[in-house]
């Protein structure tokens, strides 16, 4: 009977992606601390272990927008993997004190390469990160400003993972949820003080958001919601 050796042993992912090792480093960043900036070269994929980090871009005029929010267990970096390396197109920033593990290009390309269960694992990944995208387009094209609001704020609560029905946020500026909803700081200040008032979230210090703004997106329970709809032009 032959002796099982160490490369016999089923690949651990969840090791992987908790351990450096090679090609690997595991990295601590303090709030607003850069896991890499536009501009740079694209020479490695991190996965956030702790923490929660957002993804911006800066135009040529010097204005920021945020794209997306990312929290544990998510992947940033991957257009690391293209063919031809190239340069970052976003800016990755901690939003709060991070943990993530740093996988060097030719490592990553490695292991998507060598173990298939893993390349899954990525695929999966690519696969939301990409739905997520289409549902932001849908949700800047055709929603309210109010409505894409609440939107994020639930996104930002984890509504659907496991855990408290009612969750406090990271902390986030109003002029980031401007940015990121395609509106003004005001107008956040603005649908903030509403959704206080109507009793879907709590803010003092911490925004906590509560399951009923879920009716906000699912349902439009929201009175005049209508009245923040851009008008369309005819004709």
């Amino acid at each position: 009977m032959p002796i099982a050796t160490i490369s016999d042993a089923p690949f651990d992912h969840a090791a992987f992606l908790a351990n450096a090792g090679l090609g690997r480093t595991v990295i601590e960043l303090k709030p607003n601390q850069t896991f890499f900036c536009q501009g740079d070269k694209a020479d490695a994929v991190f996965y956030l272990q702790r923490g929660r980090a957002r993804l911006t871009v800066l135009s040529q005029g010097g204005k920021e927008a945020t794209i997306t929010l990312l929290s544990a267990g998510e992947f940033v970096g991957e257009e690391s993997l293209a063919a031809i390396m190239g340069l970052r197109l976003a800016t990755a920033t901690a939003v709060n004190a991070c943990s993530a593990l740093r996988i060097g290009r030719a490592e990553m390309v490695r292991v998507m390469h060598d173990e298939p269960a893993f390349a899954d694992i990525f695929l999966k990944f690519l696969l939301a990160r990409s739905m997520r995208t289409q549902a932001d387009l849908v949700d800047q094209l055709f929603n309210s400003s109010e409505k894409r609001l609440a939107r994020i704020l639930l996104l930002m609560a984890e509504f659907g993972k496991p855990g408290e029905p009612e969750q406090f946020i990271p902390p986030i500026t109003q002029e980031t949820l401007a940015d990121m909803i395609g509106t003004t700081r005001s107008r956040v200040s603005f649908f903030m003080n509403r959704f206080r008032k109507l009793g879907l979230i709590d803010y003092n210090g911490r925004i906590q958001v509560h399951k009923s703004l879920l009716n906000v997106v699912l349902l439009d329970q929201l009175p005049d919601h209508n009245s923040q709809k851009p008008k369309l032009k005819l004709g």
